[in-house]
């Protein structure tokens, strides 16, 4: 069976992170870990969009990304994020996204929009522990209400002050070393 994604749904979640702050910093931690347990030096992890999430459970919070077929993340990068305990899930899709219009023959029958085309996609889920979260930030995810995440009135997470952040590789002026 083929899986199909659909850019509406892909614009439906992001418009969802953006109306809920708690979210939005679950899914801003979420990419700090993956930034912290250096994914992004393997080869095109950093190319990924979100597709879906972040869903935030019990005791873990998931989050799906998409690439291009042809450019899928390399596997070893994946491998790395089981070291912490994550899971992941490796799929083959089908994004749905309208053709741009350049001619009549891209303009679906009866409407003024484009025609539907598949482009084929890799979609990785990664589930990852609320623990982990908290470990490498302090976030204070137990707060999060799990039946609704996405309700606004729940205070944001803990985050600590950009100056108070230390980076590998500088000095206390902030350049490198």
């Amino acid at each position: 069976m083929s899986h199909i994604l659909d850019e509406l749904d892909v614009i439906k979640n992001i418009e969802s992170i953006y109306e809920s702050n708690s979210g939005f910093n679950v899914l801003k931690d979420f990419e700090r870990v993956l930034d912290e347990l250096d994914l992004y030096v393997y080869k095109n992890w950093q190319d990924g969009e979100l597709a879906e999430g972040p869903i935030i459970d019990r005791h873990w919070v998931t989050a799906k990304f998409f690439w291009p077929r042809e450019k899928m993340p390399d596997p070893m990068g994946g491998k790395r994020l089981l070291d912490y305990d994550c899971k992941l899930g490796y799929l083959k899709a089908n994004l749905i996204k309208p053709r741009k219009i350049l001619e009549p023959g891209d303009i679906r029958p009866g409407t003024k929009k484009g025609k539907l085309d598949k482009h084929p996609i890799w979609i990785v889920e990664i589930r990852m522990p609320k623990k982990l979260l908290a470990d490498m930030f302090g976030a204070e995810l137990e707060n999060l209400d799990v039946d609704n995440p996405s309700d606004a009135s729940q205070e944001p997470m803990a985050q600590a002050p950009v100056e108070d952040q230390v980076v590998p590789g500088a000095d206390a002026a902030g350049e490198e070393v």
